[in-house]
């Protein structure tokens, strides 16, 4: 199950790089790369932390080759002029790719900490799910030369911080697979009303 779950999180992922790279108009490789990084970067950095090592991102190397390939198909898609002069669209598909991703791969993140034994510091499963949710985001921003959604865009690292709070707590009473799907639902689903509804930390003007 958490094969699934990470495979369509790298898709998700994948298909977010693949579409910053377009916007910055890089060219297949540039675009095939960012899709990678997007989608294995919070696992290496998780792994990294976890004493994980080589991390899996080299181990299992379906996760990197499969977002390569995407990014390669993304850029041919977007050949056809998919997303050319339409905006919303390439912010529609960029905001459901970034908020199912963020989801899969914090509570993905947060089994990985259990599988390595740290299932006794709830600290530690949280802030691992966390990063492991949103590396990957900020490997894409800084690349890519934009400030990292992380820091400015709605309710983003938030969210992921949420849900991997209640999948945390939920997972001694209602095992793995049930506190994975709430909490990533969750995630997704703070992800798509912030956007909706324009939610925002406070910050100075």
């Amino acid at each position: 199950m958490i094969f699934f779950l990470e495979i369509i999180g790298t898709i998700a992922f994948a298909i977010s790089g693949a579409v910053v790279g377009i916007e910055k108009k890089m060219d297949v490789f540039g675009v095939s790369i960012l899709a990678t990084a997007t989608a294995v970067g919070g696992g290496i950095i998780r792994d990294l932390i976890l004493g994980v090592t080589p991390p899996a991102a080299f181990r299992a190397p379906v996760y990197a080759l499969s977002a390569f390939a995407i990014g390669i198909a993304v850029f041919v898609v977007e050949a056809n002029k998919l997303f050319r002069n339409r905006p919303k669209s390439y912010d529609t598909v960029l905001l459901w790719m970034d908020s199912i991703g963020l989801g899969i791969f914090t509570v993905s993140g947060i089994e990985a900490a259990y599988a390595s034994g740290a299932g006794v510091n709830a600290f530690l499963l949280v802030s691992v799910g966390v990063i492991t949710g949103v590396g990957g985001g900020i490997l894409r921003d800084i690349m890519a030369r934009n400030i990292p959604f992380i820091f400015v865009k709605h309710f983003y690292a938030s969210a992921s911080l949420i849900g991997a709070v209640v999948c945390v707590l939920l997972r001694r009473f209602l095992g793995d697979a049930p506190c994975m799907f709430i909490g990533a639902g969750l995630i997704l689903v703070l992800r798509i009303m912030a956007a909706r509804f324009r939610w925002k930390l406070p910050r100075i003007r």
